[in-house]
């Protein structure tokens, strides 16, 4: 308790030489690289793991009602070419008795990739843990499949509350005396639902995946702030990619590959970045402040 203060009371003194240490630590650790990397490979895992979660939850409920939720779960982090992605997946969904069992474990592998990169990225970043700490490999290798469970069961959760949501939509309620309908406001909650899934894995990603222990509201901050930071960023996307982007010009059929993994790296950077203000702050005044680390 008495080191947290003191860190905090470090930063509200020296708030600019805090943002100064973090920014050159991001930069001696590669971050564009790493974020690059983390984009690069989630692009890879995106489809085939949306595709293994939609194949088991189509058997426990409707599959258009999963899609629609895909849809906006991909809004959340694909701004603007969500549609595009979610079609791609229904594509496949239709066909997908015919890959064979070798075609799924292709599927379980590639949909893994992204959170086994973002694992060696945070290690990177959170590089004065791995020095004191070791994960066991097994460890290792059955977070990204921990992660798919809960994503698969989010998923799930949110099609059902937008199932009964549908249902009640034209009903009318009588609270207090006077009449009320769900009427617009259905999606408002469906979004709502999507942005505290996001901020809880985000969390979650803060908590886990570094190695050693971290403070649950330290995890709730960086959730918090990198949520309202690509909640701002991919609506700006949007309106670039809208209005003043040429990537469709240039790129012809390959823009909407171009457009999500820079909306991925992006989403990428600012999340490693959160990262990085996490350890620059544990850091502080600790004898393993080296590279850029900050000195009481």
């Amino acid at each position: 308790m008495r080191a947290e203060s003191s860190r905090a009371r470090f930063v509200l003194e020296n708030p600019l030489r805090f943002v100064r240490t973090t920014i050159a630590g991001f930069r001696a650790n590669q971050g564009l690289l790493l974020a690059g990397a983390v984009a690069y490979y989630t692009l890879l895992s995106i489809l085939p793991m949306l595709a293994l979660i939609l194949i088991v939850l189509s058997q426990l409920t409707d599959l258009q009602l999963l899609l629609d939720t895909t849809r906006d779960y991909l809004d959340l982090i694909t701004p603007g070419h969500a549609a595009d992605l979610t079609a791609q997946v229904a594509a496949f969904l239709h066909d997908w008795k015919l890959v064979g069992v070798v075609g799924i474990l292709m599927l379980v592998l590639f949909s893994s990739l992204a959170f086994t990169t973002l694992e060696n990225a945070m290690s990177v970043i959170f590089f004065h843990r791995v020095a004191i700490h070791r994960r066991h490999f097994l460890i290792s290798a059955i977070i990204p499949y921990c992660y798919i469970l809960c994503l698969a069961l989010g998923m799930f959760l949110v099609s059902t509350v937008s199932g009964v949501l549908a249902t009640l939509h034209e009903r009318t309620f009588i609270i207090m005396g006077h009449a009320w309908t769900l009427g617009g406001h259905s999606a408002p909650i469906v979004y709502g639902l999507g942005v505290t899934g996001e901020i809880l894995l985000l969390s979650s990603l803060y908590l886990v995946m570094p190695i050693g222990r971290l403070a649950v509201h330290h995890a709730l901050i960086g959730g918090v702030t990198a949520t309202v930071l690509w909640e701002l960023t991919r609506h700006f996307l949007v309106w670039y990619f809208s209005t003043l982007s040429i990537v469709n010009i240039v790129y012809g059929t390959f823009a909407t590959a171009i457009i999500v993994l820079l909306s991925l790296e992006t989403a990428a950077f600012i999340l490693l970045f959160g990262a990085q203000v996490i350890s620059e702050y544990e850091r502080i005044g600790g004898r393993h402040a080296s590279r850029g680390g900050l000195h009481t």
